[in-house]
């Protein structure tokens, strides 16, 4: 009745600047037959109609068939459009009551927005401040059809169980509890609106990218480390994680002993703590290693101003006060991934270093070290290339105004482009 109710409004106030689209989650055998009844309607309003079947995965029905039509919605949505929805006053009030029964915080008890903004779609709901008699009260006036879906009334379902049984026992005792509710929605948008603002500091302050600063964070109250967490663990995710995910964060990852290699996974990224950061990383950023592993290789260099891509980035070659001798240049030089064990005579420096202690000393991440790679001719090492740039050996090819590699971008660089491409 809501729906069927604004797609007649619709055609009034905006007779030639709406679609309508229906979508099936074919759930139903009678689902389809609804789609033509809509369809019915659609055209003889003259809108353009679209009827979009949609397959729900398996998991919580609701959230999963929701998924579905959001994901349907999106594909037919060109640039500057307005998703419109019949969601009404119960609709708003009985998703408070279910978030609250879920333990949600302030954004969840939000509800839903009458213009609610998003990144990929803005999302309209008109009717969000009428109650369904009022709703009822219109379409008996216009005199339309429409269809009454079974699983509304299907108790099995959390919504249908608190429309169904809760509403009237709470009506019956709280007479106005529906406007009430509806109301502290409000409030909690304000609320909402205010932390944001907080947190909007607070995250410029303590966060970089995929890196969360500890020290910073540290310097913050409990709830608003909280807070803080969620957001950023949230990401580009549509909802943010329970508490009791933010409390295993904080617990067993930034609390963790300081010699306890911490490490949890959720969702699809894992959180890695490390000389004082929380890091967020992709599966493949963590286990690069095991999913591509390195082998010998040989590398060319041929001209100053030559970029060279190697595991531990992109470098381009560029001449210095003292360097690799010119006559290097369009030799074949040899790649060696590190085995454990070798040692560097850095230019400059005292004596041989163990190269451990040396990528130690730079705080190269531990999940970007199999990425080192050690610049060989005649086995004889001229450097080695690292995250952090390209370290100078002492040798026999050195000389004035030779060349070296220039770090321009490192691999955390270049494996998060992997990503976002794979995706």
């Amino acid at each position: 009745m809501d729906s069927m109710l604004l797609l007649y409004l619709m055609s009034e106030i905006f007779p030639h600047r709406i679609r309508a689209i229906y979508i099936d989650h074919q759930l139903q055998k009678v689902s389809a037959v609804w789609g033509t009844f809509v369809q019915k309607h659609a055209e003889a309003l003259n809108i353009p109609f679209i009827l979009q079947k949609v397959s729900v995965d398996t998991g919580n029905l609701e959230q999963q068939a929701r998924n579905a039509r959001y994901q349907a919605f999106q594909q037919h949505l060109n640039e500057n459009d307005i998703l419109v929805l019949a969601h009404h006053q119960q609709d708003q009030a009985e998703t408070l009551l279910l978030r609250l029964f879920s333990g949600a915080g302030i954004h969840g008890l939000a509800a839903m927005q009458p213009m609610d903004i998003r990144q990929d779609l803005t999302i309209w709901r008109p009717f969000l401040d009428l109650g369904r008699q009022q709703i009822a009260q219109w379409s008996q006036q216009i005199g339309f059809e429409y269809v009454t879906d079974p699983t509304n009334s299907d108790t099995h379902y959390d919504r249908a169980w608190c429309r169904e049984v809760l509403w009237d026992v709470l009506e019956q005792r709280f007479p106005k509890m529906q406007l009430a509710i509806a109301r502290t929605s409000y409030l909690m948008q304000d609320a909402a609106e205010i932390l944001d603002d907080l947190l909007k500091s607070d995250y410029q302050k303590c966060v970089r990218s995929n890196q969360l600063d500890l020290i910073e964070l540290s310097e913050l109250s409990d709830a608003r480390q909280r807070q803080l967490l969620s957001l950023w663990i949230k990401g580009e995710d549509q909802y943010r994680p329970s508490y009791d995910m933010v409390q295993r964060i904080k617990n067993e990852v930034i609390l963790a002993k300081p010699d306890a290699q911490a490490t949890l996974h959720i969702h699809q990224h894992y959180y890695v703590r490390y000389q004082k950061k929380l890091y967020r990383l992709t599966h493949n950023e963590l286990y690069a290693e095991k999913i591509s592993p390195l082998s010998n290789s040989q590398l060319e260099c041929h001209v100053l101003g030559q970029t060279i891509q190697v595991a531990a980035g992109k470098f381009k070659l560029e001449s210095q006060k003292v360097g690799l001798s010119t006559q290097l240049l369009g030799k074949q030089l040899s790649l060696i991934k590190r085995e454990g064990g070798e040692k560097i005579h850095l230019y400059g420096r005292v004596g041989h270093w163990p190269l451990k202690k040396a990528i130690q000393d730079a705080q190269i991440l531990p999940w970007l070290r199999h990425t080192i790679q050690i610049l060989v001719v005649d086995n004889v090492m001229l450097g080695v290339f690292s995250p952090k740039g390209f370290w100078l050996a002492q040798s026999e090819y050195l000389e004035q105004d030779g060349w070296q590699p220039s770090l321009i971008s490192d691999c955390n660089d270049v494996l998060q482009q992997s990503f976002y491409d794979d995706e």
